[in-house]
């Protein structure tokens, strides 16, 4: 809550310079400085009433508590990219099928379909691929059916 002539200046500078960085909104430092700024420059014949100045805290514990919800958000998003190792190594054993090129007999290509059981997940650079009868290496994205063998 802004109160006073000096709060709302630091709070247009503190915008200008983070509309400059591409971003205007508030974090907690910002905010611990604001209500440091307030307690600073606060009238002492008229201080902050007690009420005023629980209400700020309350709200600067609601937003820390936020940024720690965020935080450990980003944490399990990030967490999740590692989530196909283990969904992808259910794949063994399984009957998948794909299309590969084939030949006509007049030479021509055609696509045909392929079976064969899954005996390996490999993952590199950030790729998976999956290693049918220990020989082709297709991608997730060609996998047109998954069964039982």
């Amino acid at each position: 809550m802004v109160t006073s002539v000096t709060d709302s200046l630091y709070l247009e500078d503190y915008k200008k310079q983070q509309s400059s960085r591409g971003t205007t909104d508030l974090d907690k430092d910002a905010f611990l400085k604001i209500l440091i700024t307030q307690l600073q420059n606060q009238d002492p014949m008229n201080p902050m009433e007690d009420k005023e100045f629980i209400a700020q805290m309350a709200q600067f514990s609601s937003l820390e508590q936020m940024t720690n919800i965020h935080s450990t958000l980003e944490k399990i998003a990030n967490s999740s990219q590692s989530q196909p190792f283990a969904s992808y190594g259910d794949m063994i054993g399984k009957k998948i099928e794909w299309e590969k090129e084939g030949k006509n007999e007049d030479g021509t290509t055609k696509l045909e379909r392929t079976a064969g059981l899954v005996t390996t997940v490999s993952f590199k650079d950030g790729n998976t691929s999956f290693i049918v009868d220990g020989e082709h290496h297709l991608s997730p994205k060609d996998v047109l059916s998954i069964s039982l063998p």
